[in-house]
């Protein structure tokens, strides 16, 4: 009998197959281009049908048009990974057994590599696990600027300078969405900080919007082909960003044509006909504060739902504004759920566990690395090299996936560098904790005990007396006011008592290796007295492996920060400019460094770092020859040519990177010294010579001139400087553009 219901069902399909092929709607038949798809779809749907796709049905799911078989979209958190599987309709986590995923590094690490080709890998292996997954949006990548190192969430975006996320971000997007699924960039726009994030209204120039927290946004539409974008949370000249007529409208889908969907941030929409009129298409997470609350709404309760619905039939919401949501929204799923030519993608393996690794190893940007009365450094540590070797600080052991808002990931594998060291080194390695931070979580951190404390850092002082060498694995972590979401860092000092953990331990042995792991800028108190000081972000699975192939000299650091190091708090432009500046008063906030952002203002200002923007250094010696420039004259519709050579005088491989930035000498409007606009990252081995090139064209030597609202390259001298780091500079090239 059951033999005999399975013919019957198998006829009734091909007969249905058969019937379907033969009057195939257009919007069904994926040979059909895309917009003769949407057209058709829209021509069959009713007003109540197009609105209902534009809101969540779930914590990270909006509908379709079921009656049309037009499927729903899956969202997933997760710039650095795929998040585990989310309840229905609440936040906790579904307890899935197959949801774990890789942990790749942060953002900020990725930015650090300065290669774009990493970024093309780890937007392809990222892709793929969402694929897996059966995501059809994945919430990444972030883009906005690092303007204050005490932004919880700068760990998620890629630094600050607006062309080096530029020339990242695309290539992770275009990788992304080769396996079918939607990079959503975010968060659009202005959102750098976390304090106050549901309601700061941010004011600034025209200038500082266009030059330096837009042309992010604007490669990955218009290079990266970005298919969703995410709203954010901030207002933006008394408007929340979501709905606002300016970032959407104006900029967004006039200026730049994105053809894609706005999303909100999940709870970002406040207004039913903002949200309608001012460009936003899909609304996620409302009536709950983006965390952990639950609403007592509906979803039809939400701002594009019934109320919606009802201005639309009342005539206050015209008919056009309905279709191109609906149009916006259909095409996201023609390309993403309704694409049957997308890869069946894969999930946590050896192929992206190596991808993760190599772009960490890469990220990692070693600091400083002081050589003794012998000449010699203290890093690379080679086995062997030492008996004793004492391990402190709570990062070697903790878990720095979870926890930090909605980029906290389940993953399947985590290698912690303890584990990694003992890995390489054996039994020379020991371990002391020297401090504790508490668990994870949005909410406040429990204070600990000060008994405990002391006695962490008596236990690490006296094994560090009796050690050949200390490595200290500390920094910041993932806890609230931290690198975290929903609240900005209180301090820019290490917490939990670590400075003077790290001064005690130097009174007792001065060999030690600092390995500071963060998203952001720290102070250092500590700096000259400590001989090795390495960045290494928050590596992901790959954490301990990476790690310990940069400390063992296996691989030879290339990272370069992403972002300056002031030395104190107050260098910092955006806290310089005082509190109106950051954090704001708590309703209103202005950018009053206006385009002096990161370097750009260190550099004008001549205000010392602690470490430049751009700087990394290596285990070997890099020498760049003179610069050979094809003309010293350019017109507007010209480029020239800069050429040199770089040589790898030391005795291992490794890799540079050469950066050209470009200074205007006479503006009509303020400019900073100079700008970054190329770079390029060599491979070499001892001895080894290759060729770098740079085009520059008249767009590297442009500013935005707000009284025309246009872009303006004047007529004048400029100079390009050939660069190491923003302060390094190698040689200066003048040139005059006609």
């Amino acid at each position: 009998m059951k033999r005999h219901f399975i013919v019957i069902g198998l006829l009734a399909v091909l007969t249905a197959n058969a019937s379907l092929t033969a009057q195939t709607p257009v919007y069904l038949d994926d040979m059909q281009p895309i917009e003769a798809r949407v057209r058709d779809a829209l021509s069959r749907m009713t007003l109540e049908e197009k609105v209902r796709m534009s809101y969540a049905q779930s914590k990270f799911s909006s509908p379709g048009c079921p009656r049309l078989g037009i499927p729903e979209l899956w969202m997933s958190d997760g710039p650095h990974g795929v998040r585990a599987e989310i309840n229905w309709n609440d936040w906790g986590y579904a307890k899935w057994t197959n949801d774990s995923c890789t942990a790749f590094p942060a953002l900020t690490c990725l930015a650090a590599t300065w290669n774009p080709q990493l970024s093309a890998r780890y937007g392809k292996a990222i892709g793929e696990e969402a694929r897996y997954r059966k995501k059809d949006v994945l919430l990444g990548p972030g883009v906005n600027i690092c303007r204050t190192p005490l932004n919880g969430r700068n760990f998620e975006y890629m630094g600050e300078d607006p062309y080096l996320a530029s020339v990242m971000c695309v290539p992770y997007i275009q990788e992304i969405q080769k396996n079918g699924v939607a990079a959503c960039v975010k968060h659009f726009a202005l959102n750098n900080q976390e304090v106050w994030r549901g309601h700061i209204d941010v004011h600034l120039s025209d200038r500082a919007l266009y030059e330096i927290y837009l042309p992010a946004f604007k490669a990955a539409v218009e290079q990266g082909g970005a298919w969703s974008i995410m709203g954010a949370y901030n207002k933006v000249r008394g408007t929340h960003a979501t709905h606002n007529k300016l970032l959407n409208n104006d900029i967004l889908k006039g200026e730049w044509k994105f053809d894609g969907c706005v999303i909100t941030d999940w709870g970002a929409a406040h207004d039913t006909y903002e949200a309608a009129m001012y460009g936003l298409d899909i609304e996620m997470g409302s009536h709950t504060n983006g965390l952990t609350s639950e609403s007592a709404f509906t979803y039809d309760d939400y701002y594009l739902g019934k109320a919606y619905l009802r201005m639309i039939k009342e005539g206050k919401i015209p008919m056009e504004t309905v279709d191109e949501k609906a149009s916006r929204v259909l095409r996201l799923i023609f390309r993403t759920a309704m694409n049957r030519h997308k890869p069946y993608g894969s999930m946590a393996t050896e192929e992206h566990y190596q991808v993760a690794r190599e772009v960490a190893s890469e990220g990692i940007v070693l600091l400083k690395n002081k050589e003794d009365k012998n000449r010699k450094a203290l890093l690379p540590l080679l086995p062997g090299q030492y008996k004793k070797i004492l391990v402190v600080g709570d990062n070697a052991t903790r878990r720095l996936t979870v926890g930090g808002g909605s980029s906290e990931l389940k993953v399947k594998e985590e290698i912690s560098p303890l584990e990694a060291l003992k890995a390489v080194y054996g039994s020379s390695i020991d371990y002391a904790q020297g401090y504790t931070a508490g668990r994870p979580r949005y909410g406040k951190v429990d204070a600990v005990p000060k008994a405990k404390m002391d006695a962490l850092r008596k236990e690490a002082v006296k094994k560090a007396a009796e050690a050949d060498l200390i490595i200290y694995i500390g920094g910041l972590n993932k806890n609230h006011e931290q690198d975290c979401e929903a609240g900005d860092r209180i301090t820019y000092a290490l917490p939990f008592g670590q400075n003077e953990l790290i001064e005690a331990l130097l009174e007792v042995n001065k060999n030690l290796v600092m390995v500071l792991t963060s998203g952001n800028a720290v102070e250092m108190p500590w700096i000259k007295q400590v001989p090795a000081i390495v960045q290494s972000w928050y590596l992901g699975t790959m954490n301990g492996p990476a790690l310990v192939d940069v400390l063992s000299g296996k691989v030879s650091p290339s990272g370069k920060l992403p972002f300056s190091y002031p030395v104190k708090l107050s260098d910092c432009p955006a806290i310089a400019m005082g509190k109106i500046s950051y954090p704001g008063d708590s309703v209103r906030q202005e950018y009053r460094e206006d385009i002096l952002v990161g370097y750009r203002w260190y550099d004008t200002k001549k205000v010392k770092t602690l470490f430049p923007f751009g700087y990394g250094m290596s285990y070997t010696t890099f020498e760049y020859d003179k610069p050979s420039v094809s003309s010293k004259t350019m017109s507007v519709n010209d480029s020239i040519e800069i050429t040199l050579k770089v040589r790898n005088t030391g005795s291992v491989p490794g890799k540079e990177v050469v950066q050209l930035y470009i200074g205007d000498e006479k503006c009509s409007l303020p400019r900073p010294l100079k700008e970054l606009k190329g770079f390029r990252k060599v491979s070499l081995n001892p001895g080894e010579e290759k060729e770098v090139k740079f085009i520059v064209t008249s767009e590297a030597l442009r500013f935005f001139d707000d009284k025309q609202h246009a872009w303006v390259a004047e007529p004048g001298k400029f100079k390009a400087y050939i660069a190491a780091s923003a302060e390094d500079i190698r040689a200066v090239v003048p040139f005059v553009l006609k």
